[in-house]
């Protein structure tokens, strides 16, 4: 008997070796991604000037990354963002959508919905900008799972529909995080305290559909080589200064390092552990 539906995810069109470098953009369940992402030693930035909702703010910050000087040297294999709502805020002074309120009165902004047409015009134009500077770059769409509960239910509902009918017309990868947490885990057991933010184990299981569905089998070897490593260096002993524990991480630290003559882009985390 099957007492659940589980979402069928197409293949996305790329793979992922070892410690490649990723961008996430997006919505609070970037940060979650890209952090589990970071765990596993990929090299990964992360909404580098803070977390982005719509598409609007996505876009800002990829025209901001391609003129700072930091993110010279990046060039991200894969980027993902990540659709949290098309609502955005509009300052009545200058005219602009703002990515951050920073907690002005909210009488200084005006609040709008993007259409299906903007969404879908503002996220070409990001994804071709990226690609002007890395034409090798694959761009993946994902809506985030988390609900507006401020906007009401129905909503937020159909803020999400406006965002899943522009990743529909587009014609890029999409991974069905929203989707999975919709139907696969429609569960209150799957979300945070708030009943709003997915959990930890439901975070964990996107992960594992994302391995399924763009990891190589190197990377997934690696996942597997890593693992015991990256447990043993997250022990906290009773007592770090015995013998017994430094044997261990002397122990442990050559594992690491014939890790490191295994996967080459993995040697470059050696001096941050």
């Amino acid at each position: 008997m099957e007492f659940r539906t589980v979402v069928d995810i197409e293949k996305l069109p790329f793979e992922l070796e070892p410690c490649d470098e990723l961008l996430f953009i997006g919505s609070c369940f970037a940060d979650n991604i890209g952090a589990r992402f970071r765990e596993e030693k990929f090299r990964v930035v992360t909404n580098p000037y803070g977390v982005m909702y719509n598409p609007v703010s996505i876009l800002h910050t990829v025209e901001h990354m391609l003129t700072d000087e930091k993110y010279v040297g990046f060039s991200p294999k894969v980027a993902f963002f990540t659709l949290g709502t098309n609502h955005v805020y509009r300052e009545i002074a200058t005219g602009e959508i703002v990515d951050n309120c920073r907690k002005r009165p909210q009488a200084l902004f005006h609040e709008e919905k993007l259409t299906v047409d903007e969404c879908c015009d503002t996220l070409t134009k990001a994804s071709e900008l990226l690609r002007e500077r890395n034409p090798g770059i694959c761009v993946v769409l994902t809506v985030s799972p988390v609900r507006y509960r401020k906007y009401g239910f129905h909503e937020s509902r159909i803020s999400k529909a406006t965002l899943l009918l522009a990743v529909s017309r587009l014609q890029l990868p999409y991974f069905p995080a929203y989707e999975i947490i919709d139907d696969e885990l429609r569960d209150y057991r799957f979300y945070k305290p708030d009943m709003i933010h997915p959990s930890e184990q439901a975070v964990e299981y996107l992960w594992e559909r994302l391995v399924e569905c763009c990891f190589s089998e190197r990377a997934r070897e690696f996942l597997k080589e890593w693992k015991p490593l990256k447990e043993a260096l997250a022990h906290k002993p009773f007592n770090p200064e015995s013998g017994e524990y430094r044997a261990f991480m002397d122990k442990t630290m050559l594992k690491v390092m014939e890790l490191s003559k295994k996967y080459p882009n993995f040697a470059a985390f050696n001096k941050k552990i």
